[in-house]
């Protein structure tokens, strides 16, 4: 991997600019600090480049999953394609269990090359893409070598029985899915050769958990979420605490402030502040749990709760068409997050005699069973997309809440573009109470940082 001064400093540039653009914050003396690391470095070993850079530019380890992909763009182990090969499946599995046997890193880069090219081709239009992680691996399926390697393994001294062997395959694992990235990683400098890497590192590379649309995230990475709720709530009570001590200072007190200025000829040179009287307000959640939208209110409600120190009280009612407190089933959740939907659903009472969506129904319910629950020191936050199945949205209901409420906010996790569509009854919600776009966790940390009461 060879390049000019000029073209080195506008790979790296671009390399920053990537990254900036999937929410890593990089400033000038980061980016300073990685040029001193690719000098000192240099480009004729890649790994050593790849960890400089990352210690140089990321501040989490979080940030290594958008970092490794967007490196291999623009530091590619090497241009085109790999030379002569073999295309023949069973040759190539044999060459692959010898090399994930010996974890021969070298050798699985090569093969991972080897195998884009014979089985990952596909379109023969000059403007196709022309190459895929996805169908390389389901042809070469290289998690079912898994019994070869561990023999190969054995036979090289390396295994033993017992708890060893589970280790053994746990190790194999490991190895069979660093190469299905490296599968990945080849196919992504290949189509980068044909589309250009800015537009793949955009386009082609997974963001990172806080960036995540809460309804397009799968269960591995609403999990990955809710193992940070923890520290992003710790994170958000800090500034909270920084917005309660400002707050308390109060405003100025016009005729104390002119009272005193009568020692210094008139001039308020001491202005004097109101004090106010620190008490916390209350907090109260309508969480809609159906469907894809569980997923965000789970996460929204563990987040509260870990919270909760900084509020005189929080109630937590769950719906689907049909309304209940859920708020000790939260507090419970607080050990076993992941387990928190599946205890709502058993424990709740939540649908009546159809399982979809009824806003209206369970904001009447709400309105009618726990009106005492809202007083003028809460704050009432709504979540949910606000379709309703074509159902009476009663916006009655939400009007009572928001009159008996200090005041209400609704978090709606789909995009804008999309509120009043089909039956999206956003807009008509939003004509009453603050209705706010929150798709995932930056937005939803800087949201409450904002929104929540002090």
């Amino acid at each position: 991997m060879t390049t000019t001064g000029a073209g080195l400093a506008e790979r790296l540039t671009s390399l920053v600019a990537a990254l900036r653009a999937h929410g890593v914050r990089i400033g000038t003396g980061e980016s300073v600090d990685a040029a001193r690391a690719v000098e000192a470095l240099g480009l004729a070993d890649r790994e050593p480049l790849r960890e400089g850079l990352a210690a140089t530019l990321l501040h989490s380890a979080g940030q290594r999953q958008v970092f490794d992909p967007v490196f291999d763009l623009y530091f590619p182990r090497g241009v085109g394609g790999p030379g002569p090969g073999t295309a023949d499946r069973d040759e190539l599995r044999d060459r692959l269990a010898a090399a994930l046997a010996d974890d021969d890193r070298t050798l699985l880069a090569r093969l991972a090359g080897e195998a884009v090219d014979g089985f990952g081709s596909y379109g023969s239009s000059p403007g196709s893409d022309g190459w895929s992680a996805h169908q390389t691996l389901d042809r070469l399926r290289p998690q079912t070598l898994m019994a070869r390697v561990r023999d190969g393994v054995r036979a090289r001294g390396g295994g033993g029985p017992g708890f060893t062997d589970r280790l053994l395959e746990d190790e194999i694992r490991g190895r069979i899915e660093a190469f299905r990235r490296m599968v990945a990683a080849e196919a992504r400098r290949r189509v980068a050769e044909r589309r250009g890497r800015d537009e793949i590192a955009r386009r082609a590379v997974a963001p990172t958990p806080d960036r995540v649309d809460f309804l397009l995230a799968g269960k591995a990475q609403l999990a990955e979420l809710r193992r940070t709720v923890r520290p992003l709530a710790r994170k958000l009570a800090t500034r909270l605490a920084a917005r309660r001590r400002r707050a308390s200072r109060g405003s100025v007190d016009l005729r104390r402030t002119l009272r005193g200025s009568l020692s210094t000829g008139g001039v308020p040179m001491k202005p004097v502040l109101r004090r106010r009287r620190p008490v916390r307000p209350e907090l109260v959640l309508l969480c809609d749990v159906s469907g894809s939208v569980a997923g965000f209110s789970d996460f929204t409600m563990l987040l509260v709760q870990a919270l909760h120190d900084q509020f005189t009280k929080v109630r937590v009612f769950a719906f689907v068409n049909r309304i209940d407190e859920v708020t000790g089933l939260l507090v419970q959740g607080a050990a076993d997050p992941e387990g928190l939907g599946a205890r709502i659903g058993a424990e709740a009472r939540l649908t009546g005699w159809h399982g979809s969506s009824d806003y209206g129904v369970a904001l009447g319910e709400f309105a009618e069973r726990y009106g005492d629950a809202v007083g003028p020191r809460s704050t009432v936050f709504v979540l949910g997309d606000a379709r309703t199945n074509m159902s009476d949205p009663n916006l009655a209901a939400l009007r009572q809440i928001a009159g008996r409420s200090r005041r209400v906010y609704w978090l709606n996790p789909e995009q804008r573009s999309r509120w009043g569509t089909g039956d999206s009854a956003a807009p008509l919600y939003a004509e009453l109470v603050e209705m706010h776009e929150c798709r995932n966790v930056r937005q939803l940390g800087a949201l409450v940082t904002r929104l929540l009461p002090v």
